[in-house]
């Protein structure tokens, strides 16, 4: 039997994420809801910091970085599945799956670029608190944010490059609801992805070694934390640290959908500055709403706005 070449395919058929038509729309439902989720969240932390001139410190700059990062993942993943889960298709164009692949190695390696420099910030903010404002200015910063940028620019184009330039001699099925190139590789001539899979080992040793700096910073943050004497110090360095070791875990389990959906209520919900300023932000809005809503039909949207700032104001620090 000849082999399908990857020039001959104009597309690839995705997984199916349900058979029946009720599952399908179950599906798309909630799709929808994780990513209104994650819509909503991360827009609310991008706005609060964008607009709040007092959390303008390295902490809610990188902060402000992982939710476009965020964004960014689920934007690209989860709008392909839910068009297919409520029209009934499965089928990719090749040159929508390249792009689907490029974005998402893009935002999921800026993610990961972010959470390890978030732990360098508590890192130095904990052990090394007086030369915090020396390791982490505003100069500082933007080039490590650059960096992390670029990099994630630069493995995105590798792998995107790597992979497409590969001949397919196994059909164009993939196993995944989403392009990745794990699944591209699968449909490959085994003598040709060699490239490609080192490229992934070194990617792994990349992430591993990112990994285990933060595994270390850990370590000597709660070294830290334990020899300070006040217990009401111990509780506040642990609630900065406690949120991103979470988001840490979840992305190491849950790396595609879920984690860009609870980063800002894991984040928001344990940072009282960052309520503070959402809850204002909140009540900015209900009063210009209620000013322009005079009508029995505003009401509801009372109603709306009075239980998201009862959330904002009574989560759990």
């Amino acid at each position: 039997r000849a082999p399908v070449w990857f020039s001959s395919i104009r597309h690839f058929l995705l997984l199916a994420l349900a058979d029946t038509r009720q599952l399908q729309l179950l599906h798309f439902c909630l799709l929808l809801g994780i990513s209104l989720a994650a819509l909503l969240g991360n827009g609310l932390i991008i706005s609060a910091v964008a607009c709040g001139h007092h959390l303008h410190t390295p902490m809610f700059f990188f902060l402000l970085n992982l939710a476009l990062s965020d964004l960014g993942s689920i934007c690209t993943t989860v709008p392909k599945a839910m068009h297919n889960s409520l029209w009934d298709t499965r089928d990719i164009s090749y040159k929508g799956c390249a792009a689907q692949v490029f974005f998402f190695a893009f935002f999921l390696a800026s993610e990961f670029a972010f959470l390890t420099i978030m732990c360098y910030d508590r890192y130095v903010s904990i052990c090394k608190p007086l030369h915090y404002g020396t390791l982490l200015g505003s100069r500082a910063c933007a080039h490590m944010a650059s960096a992390a940028w670029a990099s994630a620019f630069l493995h995105a184009l590798l792998h995107t490059a790597n992979t497409f330039s590969l001949p397919l001699c196994h059909g164009n099925a993939l196993g995944q609801f989403f392009c990745e190139v794990p699944q591209i590789l699968k449909l490959s001539c085994s003598h040709s992805s060699l490239g490609e899979v080192g490229l992934l080992v070194v990617t792994f040793c990349l992430a591993f070694g990112c990994f285990v700096f933060m595994v270390f910073s850990y370590v000597q943050i709660f070294r830290a934390v334990l020899r300070i004497p006040s217990e009401q110090g111990r509780h506040k360095a642990f609630s900065t640290c406690l949120p991103h070791l979470a988001v840490v875990s979840l992305f190491l389990i849950l790396y595609s959908v879920v984690t860009p959906a609870l980063n800002p209520l894991i984040y928001s919900l344990r940072n009282q500055e960052l309520k503070d300023s959402l809850r204002k932000a909140v009540t900015g809005c209900f009063s210009a709403f209620s000013l322009s809503h005079n009508s029995p039909h505003s009401n509801r949207g009372h109603f709306q706005f009075t239980v998201l700032a009862f959330l904002i104001n009574h989560s759990t620090c």
